[in-house]
Protein backbone atom coordinates (compact mmCIF):
# COMPACT_ATOMS: atom_id res chain seq x y z
CA UNK A 1 0.00 0.00 0.00
CA UNK A 2 1.61 3.20 -1.07
CA UNK A 3 0.77 5.35 1.61
CA UNK A 4 2.34 2.71 4.20
CA UNK A 5 6.54 3.09 4.56
CA UNK A 6 6.86 0.00 6.79
CA UNK A 7 7.91 -2.04 3.87
CA UNK A 8 9.32 0.66 0.92
CA UNK A 9 13.03 0.05 2.99
CA UNK A 10 13.10 -3.86 1.40
CA UNK A 11 12.84 -2.31 -2.06
CA UNK A 12 15.54 -0.10 -1.52
CA UNK A 13 19.41 -0.70 -2.46
CA UNK A 14 21.64 -1.10 0.55
CA UNK A 15 24.11 1.83 -0.94
CA UNK A 16 25.86 3.19 2.41
CA UNK A 17 26.68 6.59 0.13
CA UNK A 18 23.08 7.10 -0.49
CA UNK A 19 21.89 6.74 3.39
CA UNK A 20 20.19 3.71 2.23
CA UNK A 21 22.04 0.80 4.42
CA UNK A 22 20.46 -0.20 7.69
CA UNK A 23 22.76 -2.17 10.02
CA UNK A 24 21.86 -5.56 11.15
CA UNK A 25 20.55 -4.19 14.70
CA UNK A 26 18.21 -1.91 12.77
CA UNK A 27 16.85 -4.76 10.74
CA UNK A 28 16.49 -6.92 13.83
CA UNK A 29 14.29 -4.50 15.00
CA UNK A 30 12.09 -3.31 12.15
CA UNK A 31 11.08 -7.11 12.02
CA UNK A 32 10.38 -7.30 15.36
CA UNK A 33 8.05 -4.41 15.67
CA UNK A 34 6.76 -5.59 12.52
CA UNK A 35 5.78 -9.07 13.99
CA UNK A 36 5.04 -8.15 17.31
CA UNK A 37 7.72 -10.21 18.29
CA UNK A 38 10.20 -10.04 21.61
CA UNK A 39 13.17 -8.51 20.69
CA UNK A 40 14.27 -7.32 23.93
CA UNK A 41 14.73 -8.71 27.66
CA UNK A 42 12.21 -6.50 30.16
CA UNK A 43 13.74 -3.68 31.85
CA UNK A 44 13.30 -0.24 33.11
CA UNK A 45 13.65 2.74 31.00
CA UNK A 46 15.54 5.97 31.93
CA UNK A 47 12.49 7.60 32.17
CA UNK A 48 11.58 4.84 34.61
CA UNK A 49 9.14 3.23 32.89
CA UNK A 50 8.60 -0.71 32.76
CA UNK A 51 9.80 -1.77 28.67
CA UNK A 52 8.03 -5.01 28.03
CA UNK A 53 9.52 -7.62 25.71
CA UNK A 54 7.99 -5.84 22.53
CA UNK A 55 10.39 -3.08 23.16
CA UNK A 56 7.90 -0.33 22.20
CA UNK A 57 7.86 2.43 24.71
CA UNK A 58 11.05 3.59 23.71
CA UNK A 59 9.28 4.96 20.55
CA UNK A 60 6.80 6.67 22.05
CA UNK A 61 9.19 7.75 25.37
CA UNK A 62 10.30 11.78 25.70
CA UNK A 63 13.70 10.22 26.82
CA UNK A 64 14.69 7.98 24.23
CA UNK A 65 17.62 9.17 21.83
CA UNK A 66 16.84 10.22 18.17
CA UNK A 67 13.65 12.03 18.36
CA UNK A 68 15.14 15.22 17.04
CA UNK A 69 17.39 13.43 15.10
CA UNK A 70 14.46 12.13 13.11
CA UNK A 71 12.54 15.36 12.44
CA UNK A 72 15.54 17.16 11.10
CA UNK A 73 16.46 14.39 8.75
CA UNK A 74 12.90 13.87 7.75
CA UNK A 75 12.11 17.72 7.24
CA UNK A 76 15.61 17.44 5.48
CA UNK A 77 14.86 14.75 3.03
CA UNK A 78 11.11 16.95 2.20
CA UNK A 79 13.46 19.98 1.78
CA UNK A 80 16.23 18.58 -0.59
CA UNK A 81 13.51 16.56 -2.42
CA UNK A 82 11.60 20.00 -3.12
CA UNK A 83 14.85 21.72 -4.41
CA UNK A 84 15.67 18.87 -6.56
CA UNK A 85 12.36 19.20 -7.95
CA UNK A 86 12.69 22.57 -9.18
CA UNK A 87 11.20 24.73 -6.56
CA UNK A 88 13.36 26.70 -4.00
CA UNK A 89 12.51 26.22 -0.63
CA UNK A 90 13.78 27.67 2.85
CA UNK A 91 13.61 25.82 6.22
CA UNK A 92 12.35 27.14 9.25
CA UNK A 93 11.18 30.81 7.99
CA UNK A 94 10.68 33.68 9.46
CA UNK A 95 7.93 36.21 10.15
CA UNK A 96 5.24 33.52 9.32
CA UNK A 97 2.48 35.15 11.52
CA UNK A 98 2.49 33.26 14.54
CA UNK A 99 2.82 35.58 17.58
CA UNK A 100 4.26 32.86 19.77
CA UNK A 101 7.44 32.73 17.28
CA UNK A 102 6.97 29.18 16.25
CA UNK A 103 7.28 28.58 12.72
CA UNK A 104 6.14 25.77 10.55
CA UNK A 105 9.34 23.28 9.50
CA UNK A 106 9.24 24.78 5.77
CA UNK A 107 8.05 27.03 2.79
CA UNK A 108 8.77 26.91 -1.02
CA UNK A 109 9.53 30.48 -2.47
CA UNK A 110 7.38 29.48 -5.55
CA UNK A 111 3.49 29.46 -6.18
CA UNK A 112 3.28 25.40 -4.93
CA UNK A 113 -0.59 24.91 -5.88
CA UNK A 114 -3.71 28.09 -6.82
CA UNK A 115 -0.79 30.63 -6.90
CA UNK A 116 0.10 30.23 -3.50
CA UNK A 117 3.46 29.15 -1.92
CA UNK A 118 3.25 26.18 0.57
CA UNK A 119 4.07 25.37 3.63
CA UNK A 120 4.65 22.50 5.42
CA UNK A 121 5.46 20.92 9.06
CA UNK A 122 6.34 17.74 9.73
CA UNK A 123 5.73 15.28 12.99
CA UNK A 124 5.97 11.84 13.72
CA UNK A 125 3.80 9.70 15.95
CA UNK A 126 4.04 6.38 17.82
CA UNK A 127 1.03 4.13 16.64
CA UNK A 128 1.66 1.81 19.39
CA UNK A 129 1.32 4.70 22.08
CA UNK A 130 -1.44 3.68 24.91
CA UNK A 131 -2.95 7.17 23.80
CA UNK A 132 -3.18 5.80 20.40
CA UNK A 133 -4.18 2.29 20.49
CA UNK A 134 -7.84 2.99 20.70
CA UNK A 135 -7.78 4.43 17.43
CA UNK A 136 -4.83 2.86 15.06
CA UNK A 137 -5.94 -0.57 16.42
CA UNK A 138 -9.80 -0.07 14.71
CA UNK A 139 -8.17 2.97 11.63
CA UNK A 140 -5.29 2.29 10.28
CA UNK A 141 -3.30 5.76 9.81
CA UNK A 142 -5.93 7.41 12.51
CA UNK A 143 -2.92 8.44 14.79
CA UNK A 144 -1.32 10.74 12.08
CA UNK A 145 -4.75 11.76 10.80
CA UNK A 146 -5.28 13.19 14.34
CA UNK A 147 -2.12 14.33 14.01
CA UNK A 148 -2.10 16.32 11.27
CA UNK A 149 -5.35 17.72 12.67
CA UNK A 150 -3.07 19.20 15.44
CA UNK A 151 -1.02 20.90 13.17
CA UNK A 152 -3.63 22.70 10.89
CA UNK A 153 -5.32 24.39 13.86
CA UNK A 154 -1.89 24.99 15.27
CA UNK A 155 -1.12 26.84 11.77
CA UNK A 156 -4.78 27.86 10.96
CA UNK A 157 -3.50 31.30 10.73
CA UNK A 158 -1.12 30.71 6.78
CA UNK A 159 -4.51 29.23 5.29
CA UNK A 160 -5.22 32.87 4.25
CA UNK A 161 -1.99 33.47 2.52
CA UNK A 162 -0.18 29.67 2.53
CA UNK A 163 -1.03 26.05 1.23
CA UNK A 164 -0.26 24.42 4.47
CA UNK A 165 0.52 20.71 4.59
CA UNK A 166 0.85 18.70 7.69
CA UNK A 167 3.27 15.74 6.87
CA UNK A 168 2.21 13.21 9.53
CA UNK A 169 3.99 10.03 9.65
CA UNK A 170 3.26 7.11 12.34
CA UNK A 171 6.30 4.99 13.52
CA UNK A 172 4.89 1.48 11.75
CA UNK A 173 4.06 3.44 8.69
CA UNK A 174 0.92 5.02 8.04
CA UNK A 175 0.97 8.39 6.38
CA UNK A 176 -2.31 11.76 6.97
CA UNK A 177 -3.39 11.90 3.29
CA UNK A 178 -2.88 15.28 2.91
CA UNK A 179 0.66 14.40 3.52
CA UNK A 180 0.47 11.33 1.25
CA UNK A 181 -0.83 13.79 -1.63
CA UNK A 182 1.88 16.40 -1.09
CA UNK A 183 4.47 13.60 -1.46
CA UNK A 184 2.98 12.07 -4.51
CA UNK A 185 2.72 14.97 -6.06
CA UNK A 186 6.39 15.42 -5.21
CA UNK A 187 7.15 12.53 -6.98
CA UNK A 188 5.49 13.74 -10.02
CA UNK A 189 7.14 16.91 -10.19
CA UNK A 190 10.82 15.09 -9.33
CA UNK A 191 9.98 12.85 -12.06
CA UNK A 192 9.20 16.05 -14.66
CA UNK A 193 12.59 16.82 -13.62
CA UNK A 194 14.87 13.75 -13.39
CA UNK A 195 13.28 12.31 -16.55
CA UNK A 196 13.02 8.83 -13.95
CA UNK A 197 9.59 7.45 -13.37
CA UNK A 198 11.10 5.63 -10.13
CA UNK A 199 11.11 9.12 -8.42
CA UNK A 200 8.27 8.35 -6.34
CA UNK A 201 9.31 5.20 -5.18
CA UNK A 202 12.66 6.48 -4.10
CA UNK A 203 10.89 9.22 -2.22
CA UNK A 204 9.09 6.59 -0.59
CA UNK A 205 12.35 4.01 0.30
CA UNK A 206 14.47 7.13 1.57
CA UNK A 207 11.12 8.01 4.21
CA UNK A 208 10.78 4.66 4.77
CA UNK A 209 14.86 3.93 5.53
CA UNK A 210 14.54 7.08 7.99
CA UNK A 211 11.56 6.00 9.90
CA UNK A 212 13.15 2.15 10.41
CA UNK A 213 16.28 3.88 11.07
CA UNK A 214 15.41 6.09 13.78
CA UNK A 215 12.76 3.24 15.58
CA UNK A 216 15.95 1.31 16.17
CA UNK A 217 17.61 4.46 17.47
CA UNK A 218 14.20 4.98 19.91
CA UNK A 219 14.25 1.43 21.02
CA UNK A 220 17.81 1.66 22.32
CA UNK A 221 16.99 5.08 24.18
CA UNK A 222 15.07 2.58 26.42
CA UNK A 223 18.42 1.28 27.61
CA UNK A 224 20.86 3.68 29.99
CA UNK A 225 23.58 3.47 28.22
CA UNK A 226 21.95 4.65 25.36
CA UNK A 227 19.22 7.39 26.52
CA UNK A 228 19.51 11.28 26.28
CA UNK A 229 20.85 13.44 29.28
CA UNK A 230 18.61 15.89 30.90
CA UNK A 231 21.38 18.39 30.58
Amino acid sequence: MLGHLDLHWLHALPIASCGLRLDDETVRVAVGLRLGARICEPHQCPCGALVDPEGTHGLACRRSAGRTARHHNLNDLVHRALNRAGIPAVKEPDGMLRSDGKRPDGLTLLPWQSGRCMTWDVTVTDTLADSYLSTTSSIAGGAAEGAASRKELKYQALASTHCFIPIAVETLGPINDKGLSFLSELGRRLTVSSGDKRETAFLYQRLSIIIQRFNSVCFQGSFSRFAESDD
